[in-house]
Order: structure tokens, then sequence, then C-alpha cells
């Protein structure tokens, strides 16, 4: 059976072509030969996809958190993520922690992307992705959703690092004014006359009006 196939093969090639089975052969080789080498000079292969794993291991690595201290919600806003050069840092309940590990999370153009820069306590709380609810102020939610933020808080301080502290907006007069009338008291207390008392136990004062009264006593009998 092989041995006819190739016969027609043979006569099919002398047919169209003209030309011998091993002259045929021999042109075709020659033909793929100079393919290949054309593809070399003038253009590569499509580059196949690298395994993310591959890609992972390329990344730079990262680097260490700097302890920023204590810094205003406003400062806070320039470490959303926007500036690769600096750290990505988010807050909970005014504590600082620096997420560069999971910018793929709340880096740019992930799903949490809106709490990265910001005080997210109360929509971490709520769930919430509404710009009214990225506030550090917790005062609304119920017993429940602060239990969900205690959760959250367990979480990013088990899992990164801890690198500052949001400054209150609370205005430091009103714990100045809320002590003023304790140190008035106090004042007056120490500017008050002290009462000492005699050797007998006895108030000056009470001194006083036990002198008096024999006076008066005398007084009338003298009368």
């Amino acid at each position: 059976m092989s041995v006819q196939l190739w016969e027609t093969l043979k006569e099919a090639i002398v047919v169209y072509t003209g030309l011998t089975p091993s002259t045929f052969f021999t042109v075709l080789a020659l033909i793929l030969a100079v393919y290949y080498v054309v593809l070399g000079v003038f253009g590569a292969p499509p580059e196949r996809p690298r395994p993310r794993h591959v890609e992972e291991e390329e990344m730079p690595p990262l680097r260490p958190p700097v302890q920023l201290g204590e810094i205003t919600a406003e400062e806070l806003k320039a470490y959303d993520g926007t500036d690769q050069s600096k750290p990505l840092l988010m807050a909970i309940k005014g504590q600082i922690y620096d997420v560069s590990q999971s910018r793929m999370f709340y880096g740019p153009g992930g799903p949490y992307a809106l709490f990265a820069g910001k005080d997210a306590s109360r929509a971490l709380a709520k769930m919430s992705f509404e710009e009214k609810d990225l506030t550090g102020d917790i005062s609304g939610p119920g017993p429940f959703e602060l239990d969900a933020l205690q959760d959250w808080e367990y979480k990013f301080m088990s899992k990164y690092v801890k690198v500052g502290t949001v400054k209150s907006d609370v205005p430091a007069t009103e714990s100045e004014s809320t002590a003023e009338p304790s140190e008035t008291t106090s004042r007056d207390i120490d500017t008050a006359p002290a009462v000492k008392p005699n050797e007998d136990g006895k108030s000056e004062t009470g001194a006083v009006k036990s002198e008096e009264t024999p006076s008066n006593i005398d007084a009338g009998k003298e009368e």
C-alpha cells in the first residue's frame, strides 16, 4: 500500500513540477532554510507571555517603612499611591499604616484605592464607598459596625507596620478653657485665710466669741 502511494506521489511531482522527486525535495528544503534565515534577521516571533511568578520575582523590592510621626489629614493625602516615590499609606482610628505591600488592592486602580491617603475608619466600619464616609469620625456607627472596624484594625496591626498618627483637628484652646475654672478654684482656696486652732483644740473664731460673751455678762451686772 505504501509503495503504491510513493509511486503515485513521484508521478504527481513529475507531472505538476517537471522535476524529479529528489530535485523537488532538495528545492523544498532550500526554501524552508531561506525562510528561517530571513525570519531570524528581519523579524522575531511574538514574545510569549511570561508566567506571573516570574514577573513578581523581577519586581523591585519594597522600601523599608519610614516613620512619619504625627501628620495632618491634609499631609496624609500625598501618600495615596499616585507618587511612586512615596509609600502607600492608610489610617484607621488615627493610626497610620504602610500598605505598600498591598498596592494591588489600595494603589491606583485597586478595589480599595479610594481609602488610600485617608483615615477611612467610618467607611470601613460601614463598608461604604461613599465620599462622605471617608473620614476618621466614628461617632455615628452602631456597635456592630464598630466591631467590624475593630476587626479591620486587628488585621492592619498584624499585617502592616504603623508609621505615624493623624493629628487631631480638635483645637487645644478647648482643653485650656476647661482647665481654667479648676485652677481658679484652687487659687482661691490657697489665698483664703486659714483658721488656726488654739491649744484647746478650738478655732480662733470660737475663742473670740467665748471671750466676748463673759464681757457682755459683766456689763450687764455693772448696769
